[in-house]
């Protein structure tokens, strides 16, 4: 398989490569890049996380470790807020807040596990200028396809996007996140390459947070409170199922995951998004509607319904 990794020199895509092996990574790939940005990563299979593991952890590693052997002097790494453990849902928290995860969920375990082997490869090669981006839930037009089918499954029809489909919305407690146009974060990460004192972590989110009361002035949809149990036994049940692909265990993650202080982005990079939080998901649903894409296969765009 391939992935896309680009410098701040050159642009690459290697089609032939895979980090699930090492010797994918061992014919000098990033010789003479002046940095590396990390963003491969497998949603997929959710109920084989053993295979999820080889490729976002262990392949990973191995990504890691071709940057020290290649002597590239930046790496950027694409984190998550999935990593951080348990938060406030009423205050945001800063880059200092513990990122062990949520150990149910493969994500959030996987994203926890590379920020602990990021501090030791931190620790072992001070010569590289280590970057971790931390953005929250990133959306665009485009990427509405693959992101129905990664999460809703392929057959969930996007046109029940629409306002008129959605009378009632379902408002489950601590279901709060933060969502970014993924053209935001992009500007992040180019940042971060340029910045020469630009090092550890960095959240990534637009204002203001999503919840039910802001979704449902949105779509003119009405929230309706839905008990944390009630909503889980039905996602549990349909994952059982193999009906939909996102677990139980990432929701139970999402509801707990903190708001983040994006600050020190704003401060140290400079960086600000240009879209709003709103601006995002109008965006990204309407995606959905239209069966929105790009051309590479897992991208492509399909209209279901």
């Amino acid at each position: 398989m391939g992935w896309p990794l680009v410098s701040a020199r050159r642009s690459y895509f290697l089609p032939c490569v895979s980090v699930r092996t090492r010797s994918g990574l061992a014919n000098g790939w990033f010789e003479g890049a002046d940095a590396v940005i990390h963003l491969a990563w497998a949603f997929q299979p959710t109920h084989d996380p053993a295979t999820t593991w080889r490729t976002n952890v262990l392949g990973s590693s191995r990504v890691f470790e071709a940057v020290a052997a290649a002597r590239v002097p930046v790496l950027v790494h694409a984190s998550s807020v999935g990593a951080y453990s348990p938060g406030p849902k009423d205050h945001a928290v800063d880059e200092s807040w513990p990122t062990h995860g949520w150990p149910d969920a493969a994500y959030c375990r996987e994203k926890a596990y590379l920020e602990r082997t990021l501090d030791i490869f931190e620790r072992d090669h001070p010569e590289v200028r280590v970057v971790r981006m931390r953005p929250g839930f990133l959306f665009k037009r485009e990427s509405a396809s693959e992101q129905r089918r990664i999460f809703g499954g392929r057959f969930l029809p996007g046109p029940l996007a629409r306002p008129e489909m959605l009378p009632f919305l379902p408002d489950v407690p601590g279901l709060r996140m933060q969502v970014l146009h993924t053209d935001d974060a992009a500007e992040a990460y180019r940042l971060a390459v340029h910045s020469e004192a630009a090092r550890s972590a960095f959240n990534l989110a637009a204002d203001p947070p999503v919840d039910a009361s802001m979704l449902g002035e949105m779509l003119g949809s009405r929230p309706v409170r839905l008990p944390r149990a009630a909503a889980r036994s039905a996602l549990a049940a349909a994952w059982g199922l193999r009906l939909v692909p996102a677990s139980p265990h990432l929701f139970d993650a999402v509801l707990r995951l903190p708001l983040m202080d994006c600050s020190r982005a704003r401060t140290e990079l400079g960086w600000r998004p240009r879209h709003t939080a709103e601006e995002v998901l109008r965006e990204f649903l309407d995606g959905l509607q239209q069966g929105a894409g790009m051309e590479t296969e897992p991208m492509r765009g399909r209209k279901v319904g």
